[in-house]
């Protein structure tokens, strides 16, 4: 089992999510499919714009990351997300409708709430589906980290990427960004350096937040070092 380090303490982009959810809806979900769409739902609905938010079965199909926590084989995920899709549905926490355009017959899924249930009666009359804005996906959030690491640290190989995302399994994204930034300061562009960083601020903890300085010693993380690595 993979674990978390915990919330990041600085501020950061956060989602609200209505009391329903917590009060009528949480209580009453007993399939970990159905409750990770729905909040995967939950969290890109509220990153949409427009007056009729939606989103197609393609937008949650296309994060790599939300399938990954759905099942590890791709076309298991893939069944596995239909189900969920099709679970909230019945449960009435989505409204789905189909529609055809030039791309063929589709599933648009609208949130259950008074502004979804007006866009689906308006469906076709009122207003027609166009591309939906707000993309953002757990994957885009995540790449950030490869970003930054390419630019400033050296080439992304395969390895270097799983190693990445292991990072990011267990430590806060805006620790690793920092982490890459003392790399670059220290000039010491190594994995197993940043590594080091994030080992260290760990085990002093929050603290760290108060003492920080414009200028490190290098050598302050060469204990979290193997001979190897220094």
């Amino acid at each position: 089992m993979k674990g978390f380090s915990g919330f990041p303490a600085d501020d950061g982009p956060t989602t609200g999510l209505p009391e329903a959810f917590f009060a009528e809806l949480l209580p009453i979900v007993d399939h970990l499919g159905e409750l990770k769409v729905t909040a995967y739902a939950l969290w890109r609905f509220a990153r949409l714009t427009g007056d009729h938010p939606f989103l197609r079965r393609e937008d949650f199909a296309g994060d790599d990351d939300l399938l990954a926590g759905l099942a590890t084989s791709p076309r298991q995920a893939q069944e596995k997300l239909d189900d969920a899709l099709e679970r909230a549905v019945a449960r009435g926490t989505l409204l789905r409708v189909e529609i055809e355009d030039d791309q063929g017959a589709q599933d648009l899924f609208f949130l259950n709430t008074p502004g979804g249930r007006a866009s689906v009666e308006g469906l076709g009359s009122a207003w027609r589906p166009t591309e939906s804005e707000g993309g953002l996906t757990l994957s885009h959030v995540r790449a950030n980290v490869f970003v930054l690491y390419e630019q400033n640290i050296g080439p992304l190989t395969p390895m270097i990427a799983d190693s990445l995302r292991d990072l990011m399994a267990t430590y806060p994204g805006a620790w690793i960004e920092e982490a890459i930034q003392i790399a670059v300061r220290n000039n010491i562009r190594k994995l197993n350096y940043i590594l080091a960083v994030l080992e260290r601020r760990r085990a002093e903890g929050p603290r760290e937040r108060t003492q920080k300085t414009s200028t490190e010693d290098p050598d302050r993380y060469s204990g979290y070092l193997t001979r190897d690595d220094a």
